[in-house]
């Protein structure tokens, strides 16, 4: 049955689709050398795409906070959905990733591509800030009787706000910006195993993910992912070795691996936002995979069947990501109050 007042459910999660269209526009785009100029047109199809969701999301989002604004206040508080804050200036970097690897940088857009990264560089940067700095406050979870501490964050969810940083330098390189990208860089780079050791303390020590999160768990292919497709680029430029960057793919490919078999779990679960938890990931694999496809050489061996299966796999998951929100959005079920979890609430 549909919310009278769905708007007030557009958690900042939703925009998990504009970073996973991205990441399939990139991906295509990667694709390009392999299979020609049909594949940089299905990037460019998927690249607007993006641009559009994320338009309606924004414009969606203010409507939300103006008419709702404890609904927001409460997101924020929430010890899964504040880490999805991340998920907006993260898609903004994306769109300058996009915009840039499309476009390039010697055309009128360029100040597009240079304000969506700095708006996306500098938002990013405010909610690592943010996540971080509230574990410090002095009402942080933890300090009253019967409270579980912070464990209830520690999902991988939190890869995003945290880790996200490590996405500066895709764009931020080629629009000049490499001093400042590599410090964000760094930043990600830094709190990656932190927040990973975090998460798997959490899962082995204290408790499971709630059910409706178990998506999430492929996050965590999504940081090795992406500081292998920066170091790709410094590898190209002469400023790093290939084994750096084929090292980072072979973690990446461990961690799918490794959280292959949640994913018939989760499948059981009724289909949510958190879902698009597998696009973006995978579609960095994806790209990684093309890119080393590229600097090792050119198309042929196995390397070339598994870019092009993994083009094909994240195309069919992204597919089927976007008809199950369309479905959801049409039956109510996404707009709509989440079942209680057995999870507590992060103090303000």
């Amino acid at each position: 049955m549909s919310s009278p007042t769905p708007l007030k459910f557009l958690m900042p999660g939703w925009f998990s689709l504009v970073m996973g269209l991205c990441g399939l526009s990139l991906a295509w785009h990667r694709a390009t050398p392999l299979l020609g100029e049909m594949a940089d047109g299905l990037a460019l199809v998927a690249g607007l795409l993006a641009l559009g969701v994320f338009v309606v999301l924004l414009v969606a989002s203010w409507l939300r906070v103006s008419r709702y604004p404890a609904a927001l206040a409460e997101d924020l508080k929430h010890p899964v959905r504040h880490a999805f804050v991340a998920a907006f200036p993260v898609s903004l970097l994306l769109l300058a990733t996009v915009g840039v690897a499309l476009g390039g940088v010697a055309n009128e857009l360029v100040v597009v591509w240079r304000t969506l990264w700095w708006l996306g560089s500098l938002g990013q940067l405010w909610v690592t800030l943010w996540v971080l700095g509230r574990w410090l406050a002095p009402s942080a979870p933890g300090t009253s009787a019967g409270n579980t501490g912070l464990w209830p964050v520690v999902t991988p969810v939190l890869l995003i706000p945290v880790v996200g940083n490590v996405l500066a330098p895709l764009a931020g390189v080629p629009l000049g910006h490499g001093g400042w990208a590599a410090a964000q860089f760094g930043i990600g780079a830094f709190f990656w195993p932190v927040a990973l050791a975090l998460i798997l303390a959490r899962r082995i020590a204290h408790s499971p993910l709630p059910d409706r999160v178990l998506p999430a768990w492929f996050i965590t292919v999504a940081p090795p992912a992406v500081i292998g497709l920066v170091l790709a680029q410094a590898v190209e430029r002469g400023q790093a070795p290939l084994w750096t960057a084929q090292a980072l793919w072979g973690v990446a490919l461990f961690f799918a691996l490794w959280v292959l078999p949640v994913l018939k779990r989760a499948v059981t679960q009724p289909f949510g936002i958190p879902f698009w938890a597998l696009s973006f990931p995978l579609a960095a694999f994806t790209t990684l995979t093309l890119r080393l496809l590229e600097l090792q050489g050119g198309p042929g061996g196995l390397m070339q069947t598994a870019a092009v299966l993994l083009l094909a796999a994240t195309s069919m998951v992204v597919l089927w990501l976007g008809f199950a929100t369309v479905r959801g959005l049409r039956d109510g079920s996404l707009l709509a109050p989440e079942p209680v979890a057995s999870i507590t609430p992060v103090a303000g």
